[in-house]
């Protein structure tokens, strides 16, 4: 039986995805710091980062798709918190009957968050 999946991203600089990841709401999870490693929460999903010092963001293919059940708040508190939400990822109805919008991190993983048409 499955119970969770903890998508792992590429990360050049801890302190700057973390302190990225803190303007969406995440917390560090845990209490050791381990070096090249990062662990981030916020409700109920964990985002690992392993440290890639080389990665070129233009090649980092990088992709977490986020289910929430209250999109339009979340797009509004990441407006508020000066979040560039993607060019091509604003907030809109897709063919596949979510809502969704998206934007890039420091390293350009793409985290588009989508929430059911009702």
């Amino acid at each position: 039986m499955l119970t969770d999946i903890h998508p792992k991203l590429p990360m050049r600089n801890k302190v700057a995805t973390k302190d990225f990841y803190n303007n969406l709401g995440f917390k560090e999870f845990g209490n050791a710091d381990y070096e090249g490693y990062l662990m981030m929460e916020k409700d109920n999903i964990q985002i690992h980062f392993f440290e890639f010092k080389d990665l070129n963001p233009k090649e980092n293919y990088g992709q977490v798709y986020i289910r929430t059940s209250d999109i339009d708040n979340l797009y509004q508190t990441f407006l508020a918190n000066k979040m560039l939400i993607h060019p091509n990822g604003l907030l809109e109805i897709k063919p596949w009957g979510q809502r969704e919008f998206s934007l890039l991190d420091p390293d350009q993983n793409l985290l588009t968050f989508a929430e059911g048409v009702h």
